[in-house]
């Protein structure tokens, strides 16, 4: 597992766990397969035969774990938007909560978002969410609700540890501004990836500017010197 895949907080491969049992190693052997076997095919392409060929078990034994293919997406989608959203928190706390300059945690944090976020399994997770949403609303709704609008509120409540530190000016809908910041920066990349392909990724050159800029603009708005609104 790369460095980006670590930062972002998503395992697609499972890992091993010292002393478990046959039974959950079979369940995450199938999980890492049925992930993979989504991302490359969509929901209706990948197939319950391949996901057990991945995985090394019968096809007994994924049904038996997981009763139908759809139990199965389910349970994928809601696992990543987890860990997705306990890497986003702990990239927030070790950026802004000691954080000295509000300058400089801020464009760290923007790399880290640049940097994770536009991670090829990263990208792939997204369109299939969005790519079944009319499918599976319920499931795709809370993945959004669960993870990215979660990700956001913990985000405004680490901006308001810099407004609380001198950083920042007081911000009256902490939430907001953690869209907005995010916006900044993942608006041009995210889209390209999602219109262009997941290999659409900008190079390190657009990042440091992306990453500038999308600060700079914040802190125009949000920064000590700004107006208050």
């Amino acid at each position: 597992m790369d460095q980006r895949q670590r930062v972002a907080g998503w395992q697609p491969e499972p890992a091993v766990v010292e002393g478990e049992g046959r039974t959950p190693r079979k369940r995450r052997a199938i999980l890492a397969a049925a992930t993979e076997a989504f991302l490359q095919h969509g929901y209706l392409g990948a197939s319950m035969d391949e996901v057990a060929a991945k995985a090394g078990v019968s096809k007994q034994t994924v049904y038996k774990q997981f009763e139908n293919k759809e139990r199965l997406f389910a349970e994928i989608v809601l696992g990543t938007s987890d860990q997705l959203l306990d890497g986003l928190t702990k990239a927030y706390a070790e950026t802004l909560d000691e954080a000295g300059d509000a300058r400089e945690a801020l464009r760290a944090l923007a790399h880290y978002f640049l940097d994770s976020l536009t991670n090829p399994s990263v990208l792939q997770l997204r369109r299939l969410v969005i790519a079944e949403a009319d499918r599976f609303p319920d499931v795709c709704g809370a993945w959004f609700t669960s993870g990215f609008e979660r990700s956001l509120e913990a985000l405004g409540q680490a901006l308001t540890t810099l407004t609380e530190r001198g950083l920042l000016r007081e911000l009256a809908d902490p939430s907001l501004a953690a869209y907005q910041f995010a916006g900044l920066v993942m608006y041009k990349p995210m889209n390209r990836a999602m219109f262009a392909g997941t290999e659409a990724r900008p190079p390190a050159d657009e990042f440091e500017k992306l990453a500038d800029q999308a600060t700079e603009v914040f802190l125009a708005a949000y920064g000590l010197g700004s107006p208050a609104r």
